[in-house]
């Protein structure tokens, strides 16, 4: 397991007992690359239930992994057709937060930022891949190369958005509450991600074709409940709940700051 740094308790909860939950073959995915190991090995911590994989990228791995951008995740792609969705998103945000700054994390396509931006808030985003930081910042957006937890910015956000990312993040937690420093007393966050107590997941593992287990850049799977549990211990109430368009199984959560 060269290419990860393995976790030698949840990285959610601390606990040390970590039982083996599955292995399955990620070379059939699109940024699978040489020097990258084949298989993902996922644990289930014994504690908190949390499922995720045994360890994280290394640096070098990463530079590996992020060295190409799905096409789907490049600013810009399908914009008219994504800007629907991404509008339905924003309004599960409006009743909380109606204006200011909207930073959203690995903004991947850039839709999120674009559709926010036309209902009055101020754009920010930040991400990995120097060339989404390139291209989005000539389409007006202010936009930062680096690591959320590196981010430091002129002022308190209205409202933070983890669109399909915690479930990247090694250290979920600590993600969060960086989201929660960022934020302006009662700041919104928003947060979507597969919901592995789905039905819809329940009968693709029975079928063998869930795709989430093979997903090279997820470390981690979360429940419905899993997810609430984590929020409020970052100091979120969860506010709203709701299906995510933008991928299969998703789930969307409205969270205020406590």
């Amino acid at each position: 397991m060269s290419d990860r740094i393995p976790y030698d308790t949840c990285p959610l909860c601390g606990c040390c007992v970590l039982p083996d939950y599955c292995t399955v073959d990620c070379s059939a995915h699109p940024l699978y690359t040489e020097g990258l190991s084949p298989e993902m090995r996922w644990k289930e911590c014994a504690d908190c239930g949390h499922i995720f994989t045994e360890g994280y990228f290394t640096e070098e791995a990463c530079r590996l992994l992020f060295s190409r951008t799905n096409e789907h995740q490049q600013p810009g792609h399908n914009a008219e057709a994504l800007r629907p969705i991404s509008s339905r998103m924003v309004e599960k945000v409006l009743p909380f937060a109606a204006g200011g700054c909207w930073l959203d994390v690995g903004f991947g396509n850039g839709s999120l930022l674009f559709t926010a931006r036309e209902y009055g808030f101020a754009p920010i985003g930040v991400d990995v891949r120097s060339e989404s930081v390139d291209a989005i910042s000539t389409l007006g957006i202010e936009a930062h190369c680096c690591t959320l937890e590196h981010l430091t910015l002129r002022e308190p956000c209205a409202v933070v958005s983890l669109a399909d990312v915690l479930e990247h993040m090694p250290f979920p937690r600590q993600g969060l509450q960086v989201a929660h420093r960022l934020l302006a007393d009662s700041g919104v966050l928003f947060v979507s991600m597969p919901n592995m107590d789905c039905v819809p997941w329940i009968l693709l593992d029975q079928e063998g074709i869930n795709p989430y287990w093979a997903e090279l850049e997820h470390y981690h799977n979360f429940s419905r409940d899993r997810l609430y549990r984590l929020l409020r211990q970052a100091g979120f109430e969860p506010v709203h709940y709701g299906v995510s368009e933008r991928y299969r199984l998703g789930m969307e959560v409205v969270a205020r700051k406590l």
